[in-house]
């Protein structure tokens, strides 16, 4: 028994090593999806932004 550390009924330490990898394995996953995303904007930076956005100028002559 470590102190700090609640002990369930059944006397055993609780592991939190499942939560942690899943925590670990989740923004891993957000990291790779975040590159990706940025890696196509580098790519191809027009595509990202819609074209509704765009202000067309009008030249007047």
């Amino acid at each position: 028994y470590k102190a700090g550390f609640p002990l369930p009924r059944n006397n055993r330490p609780i592991s939190l090593q499942g939560l942690t990898l899943a925590c670990i394995a989740f923004l891993c996953l957000l990291l790779v999806a975040m590159i990706i995303r940025c890696a196509k904007v580098i790519m191809d930076p027009y595509s990202a932004i819609p074209t509704s956005t765009w202000e067309e100028q009008h030249l007047d002559d």
